[in-house]
């Protein structure tokens, strides 16, 4: 077995250094490496400058370019575009690789977090792109050249099944995942937390479409948790943390070294100033100006006075061996919130949920128990509305472009987002729904792709998420 990533794989140690083989000799990579492979390559293109910072995070409403706007203002790179799906597949057929020797040796915890990193992945890239190739994606050795498209609709429930495959087949498992787990050092339990917790973000984003399955999956989870283990404190964060030696440097740092091109948005400074929220100075440093916290408008027309906007705050930017957060256990306890308000039995009432979810998201950021305290007796105290659970959940999810992104296009909060300035495409009233198909696809699966590609419009717009049950919004 030849896995494709054996000659780029890097090593299971602290230092990540690059493992010394011939690629021309190598013939079959340990899984263990080419899981260390998967984890690291998919947080470096995943949560990079222009697949995090330059277009999720813009579209989310987080944060803006101050300085060669172009991706702000929808104007894509069609390379960036290219790169980003051509990675998605790459990481995945490797991960089918660790999934066949796995399930060769008998190795029920190494398959389990494959089949979760399958998972994972797979709803980023659906997330971005909507119906995509799933079932037939990656067979080559099948004969399948040309793969077909699956509908979102049907990708969903069949990710729920691959995570609940994942808890089960981790539940039994003996085998050691070994130096190459740079996510969790090998600890099981955290896999099973991360996993349950993925099933939890997959069924409240479609509970507006699928009640039923989001119910029941919801309900299945939260009235067994010993069987089906969540996130239960920062501690299970499903963060990459990265090394800080070149070249495994967090990336928003390695963007900071040579280039000065983003800022927080006002939209995401004005909504924590009337919060009076204390996450501002750890979002954001003060404008060097006047020393006052300024965003700047996400896409705007014409670049600012550079010293009058706020630049990323210092543990988000400026730290070498920072993290790329694949999930937050404050997300969790957000979606919890959100279960029981509509009606799920999950074992707490809404506002317990709310304020451990809130009470989290300060805590992870550097600030004390008083701090999330004293915030949730005043700009937080909870009110009992959707539209609060999803302000402070999209203020908790900076840094992860694409769960804020989908959480606006979901709920429409924060309510006062905008379309960029300017933006090149007319007639829009909401910021993107998707990324636009890559061109090689055109190209090379034009037939398969046909009556997908008819329903995009401008790019970024026409047919939504199916989870986008938003109203009145082109």
């Amino acid at each position: 077995m030849t896995f494709l990533a054996t000659f780029l794989t890097v090593g299971c140690t602290d230092s990540f250094q690059e493992v010394n083989t011939d690629p021309d000799r190598a013939k079959d990579a340990p899984a263990t490496n080419v899981l260390a492979y998967v984890i690291r390559v998919h947080a470096s293109n995943y949560w990079d400058v222009w697949n995090n910072m330059s277009e999720p995070s813009t579209y989310a409403g987080h944060l803006t370019k101050i300085q060669y706007i172009d991706e702000a203002r929808y104007q894509f790179r069609p390379g960036t575009v290219e790169t980003k799906w051509q990675q998605g597949y790459l990481t995945q057929q490797n991960i089918n690789e660790i999934i066949k020797k796995a399930e060769t040796d008998g190795a029920k915890n190494m398959l389990g977090v494959a089949k979760v990193l399958k998972a994972f992945i797979y709803l980023q890239m659906t997330d971005t792109w909507r119906d995509i190739p799933f079932t037939e994606a990656n067979k080559m050795a099948d004969g399948i050249l040309l793969p077909k498209y699956d509908k979102q609709e049907d990708i969903y429930p069949a990710l729920l099944t691959l995570l609940a495959d994942a808890n089960t087949a981790m539940a039994s498992g003996t085998d050691v995942l070994g130096e190459g787990d740079v996510l969790f050092s090998g600890n099981i339990t955290k896999w099973r937390k991360f996993c349950n917790s993925l099933r939890l973000r997959i069924a409240m984003r479609i509970s507006g479409v699928n009640a039923g399955l989001a119910k029941s999956t919801v309900e299945s989870i939260m009235g067994n948790k010993a069987q089906n283990p969540v996130m239960e404190s920062n501690a299970d964060n499903a963060f990459f943390k990265w090394p800080g030696v070149n070249p495994y440097e967090e990336p928003w740092m390695v963007d900071a070294k040579t280039r000065d091109d983003h800022s927080v948005s006002d939209l995401l400074v004005n909504h924590l100033k009337a919060l009076s929220d204390p996450r501002l100075p750890v979002y954001a440093i003060k404008a060097t100006g006047d020393g006052e916290y300024r965003g700047f408008t996400i896409g705007a027309k014409a670049q600012p006075n550079l010293a009058t906007v706020s630049r990323i705050g210092t543990k988000y930017r400026k730290d070498a061996a920072g993290f790329s957060p694949f999930m937050r256990y404050a997300e969790v306890m957000f979606n919890v919130a959100e279960a029981a308000m509509l009606g799920y039995n999950v074992g707490m009432t809404a506002e317990a949920a709310y304020n451990k979810a809130v009470e989290a998201s300060i805590l992870e950021n550097g600030l004390t128990q008083a701090d999330a305290d004293a915030y949730l007796a005043a700009g937080a105290k909870f009110n009992n509305t959707k539209d609060q659970l999803y302000e402070q959940e999209w203020l908790a999810l900076f840094k992860n472009g694409m769960e804020a992104w989908s959480l606006y296009r979901r709920t429409g909060v924060p309510k006062d987002h905008y379309v960029a300035p300017g933006s090149p495409y007319t007639g829009h009233n909401s910021p993107p729904f998707r990324y636009p198909y890559p061109q090689n696809e055109t190209t090379l699966n034009g037939a398969n792709l046909a009556p997908f590609s008819a329903e995009v419009k401008d790019d970024f717009w026409g047919k939504k998420m199916w989870w986008d049950t938003r109203s009145g919004v082109q």
